[in-house]
């Protein structure tokens, strides 16, 4: 064991305290003891072993102090990967010094480092100054700790080897790289969840290979620069939650691999720009602005997602002109007016539909059976439609910067499997709330919403033949008839949500087969009849029926005995009071026709009454010619 090189013993389930008889072993150059349950303290005599060139601690339950001043005789050390999950492991400068401060010195312990990951391990205070030296370091992650401060002048310019920089979920603050950055090879930067302030720098301009910008969830004011558009190898800009004003620029929409673009919660105003000119397909989150005019026909050309959410634009439902890449399309919360254009049938992979809260009338179309709601079209997007990062540019890493040191028993060079976490989040209405659903996972839903509005008419048969569908919301419109008996078809549906509306009728039966159904409401209609009963439906309680006082059954715990309650007919009940609304307008007629010939009969005839009749128009006359004259 003396001339042991390389211990890789990562995802074993290993449990207990870590050998002691490992630090012996000098001439060790890989030690890999990650992803286990190893618990207890780190031995200071990790340090002896000066032929270190890969030392992986992550994701054990070590406890206790650990200091980085303990590996500075790893002179060869070129990987770093340092974390635990035990809140009680900690971190230190120096020993016996607890300040949770990364050492001043790291960038001088280490300067041949070349990836480190320093994760989750409660570091505070500023970034160290000496970083600047770690001249060949690629790969830097601090993110989830509680840095604050400035990124240090000597770090933005002597870090000219790093292509990952991993800033996110700190404290950090002051302005964007205001100035030139040596970061020249940088293909990802993110610096999300901090506290930056100010515009969006200038500095961003020297990196012409980055391909992921995160700035989301800071204080950035002013607007989106139009020099953006000149960081041609950009492939996912994500600047959400922040205060960004002004238009989008049209510049943004010129870059050619550009695929997640993410404004959503700023404060930006304007016209959409008509399309994207990506060569993939692309993801593009606009919600939560002040978006106004009308949607460009042609924007869902190349686009796979569209979320306009909470804006403010007008108009119709534009009859998209390119709809195949899409399957998912969102546009809920604006002022949007018109019907539903046929055209939206087109959307033949669609998955998720949302038209709701806008102003739109009219009837449902008929036609959705001609889309993915109905057949399950096969899902041939990749995680990047969802929100991933795409596999060439993963490639382009592991081609480029995987050869970190050469294994003896690898065949293949070494890699560190890397991918970008850039999976977006779309919220639906399901179940009577609005749950998140994140990259992959939107795969699995298919759901429409075109609740409040203001839409009429028959509800389609049709629509029971979605299979596909999970959840069906139609509430808060005008709709009346009754309920599909088509319905029963809708196998996968878990969420039915008929309220408000002006539905009659029975409910049918058949729905109690729907096996998936967890949420059922009907609320506030003209239903009929007896409520049905058995499996699903023995669930739902009287919340999903009130407002329809002619319904009955033991979910309401209104009795539907005859001698209280009269059973009507479905579907003619509605024929007969039709029927009997004609019939009153028609005796009211008769009724007004009558006297009238009345009047005139007795107009007729020489009589007292006659004549005083006569006297009183003379008189209304002559007094009405004294008035106006």
């Amino acid at each position: 064991m003396k001339s042991l090189q390389e211990l890789y013993v990562s995802r074993n389930k290993l449990v207990g305290q870590l050998p002691l008889c490992l630090t012996g072993l000098t001439g060790l150059r890989v030690l890999d003891l990650s992803s286990n349950n190893l618990t207890g303290k780190l031995p200071p005599s990790l340090g002896n072993l000066g032929s270190l060139t890969y030392l992986s601690l992550l994701e054990n339950n070590f406890e206790g102090a650990f200091s980085v001043g303990w590996l500075a005789n790893l002179s060869q050390l070129r990987v770093f990967r340092l974390g635990s999950r035990s809140k009680s492991f900690q971190v230190e400068s120096e020993a016996n010094d607890f300040n949770h401060h990364l050492p001043e010195n790291i960038g001088w312990v280490f300067p041949h480092l070349r990836y480190m990951k320093l994760a989750d391990n409660g570091f505070q205070g500023y970034l160290p100054s000496s970083l600047g030296n770690m001249k060949e370091i690629g790969y830097l992650d601090i993110s989830h700790n509680s840095f604050h401060g400035k990124l240090p002048r000597s770090f933005v310019m002597g870090c000219h080897s790093i292509f990952v920089l991993r800033l996110s979920h700190n404290q950090l603050g002051g302005e964007v790289l205001p100035e030139s950055a040596n970061f020249t090879g940088i293909w990802e930067l993110s610096m999300d969840n901090n506290l930056f302030t100010g515009k969006i720098g200038q500095g961003l301009l020297n990196l012409r290979g980055l391909q992921l910008l995160d700035i989301s969830n800071n204080n950035l004011i002013g607007v989106i620069p139009s020099w953006i558009g000149e960081l041609q190898a950009l492939n996912a800009l994500l600047l959400s939650n922040n205060s960004l004003e002004g238009e989008i620029p049209i510049s943004l929409f010129d870059i050619p691999f550009l695929q997640l673009v993410d404004i959503s919660a700023n404060t930006l105003s304007g016209d959409i720009p008509p399309h994207v000119n990506s060569l993939g397909k692309a993801l593009l989150l606009f919600q939560d602005n002040n978006l106004s005019g009308v949607i460009p026909e042609t924007l869902l050309t190349h686009v796979a997602v569209l979320d306009l959410r909470n804006n403010r634009l007008s108009g119709n439902v534009p009859e998209f002109t390119y709809t195949k890449d899409t399957h998912t399309l969102l546009l809920r919360g604006n002022n949007l007016t018109g019907s539903i254009p046929r055209q939206l049938c087109g959307l033949q992979g669609i998955k998720l539909l949302d038209l709701s809260n806008n102003r739109l009338n009219g009837s449902i179309p008929s036609c959705f059976s001609n889309t993915s709601f109905a057949f399950g079209k096969e899902d041939t997007l990749s995680d990047q439609h969802y929100g991933g990062v795409s596999g060439g540019v993963i490639q382009l890493y592991e081609q480029e910067y995987s050869m970190l040191f050469k294994s003896l028993i690898v065949l293949d060079s070494f890699r560190i499997v890397y991918v970008p976490d850039t999976q977006i989040k779309v919220e639906f209405a399901t179940k009577h709330r609005y749950d998140t659903y994140l990259g992959r996972n939107l795969k699995l839903l298919y759901g429409m919403d075109l609740s409040e509005n203001e839409l009429s008419g028959d509800i389609p048969a049709d629509l029971g033949g979605l299979l596909e569908l999970q959840a069906l919301n139609l509430s808060h419109n005008k709709l009346s008839g009754s309920i599909p008996e088509s319905f029963s078809g809708l196998k996968n549906v878990e969420s039915l949500d008929l309220s408000f509306n002006r539905l009659q009728g029975w409910i049918p039966s058949q729905l109690t087969e729907l096996s998936s159904l967890a949420v059922f409401n009907v609320s506030f209609n003209n239903l009929s009849g007896v409520i049905p009963q058995g499996k699903q439906f023995n669930t739902f309680d009287a919340q999903s029926y009130l407002g329809n006082p002619l319904l009955c059954g033991l979910s309401i715990n209104t009795s539907c005995d005859r001698s209280h309650y009269q059973e009507p007919d479905n579907g003619v009940e509605a024929d007969e009071s039709i029927v009997d609304m004609v019939s009153f307008y028609w005796s009211l007629a008769a009724a007004y026709v009558a006297i009238l010939i009345g009047i005139c009969s007795s107009l007729s005839f020489d009589s007292p009454w006659r004549r005083f009749w006569f006297y009183l128009v003379d008189a209304f006359i002559h007094k009405a010619k004294s008035l106006l004259w």
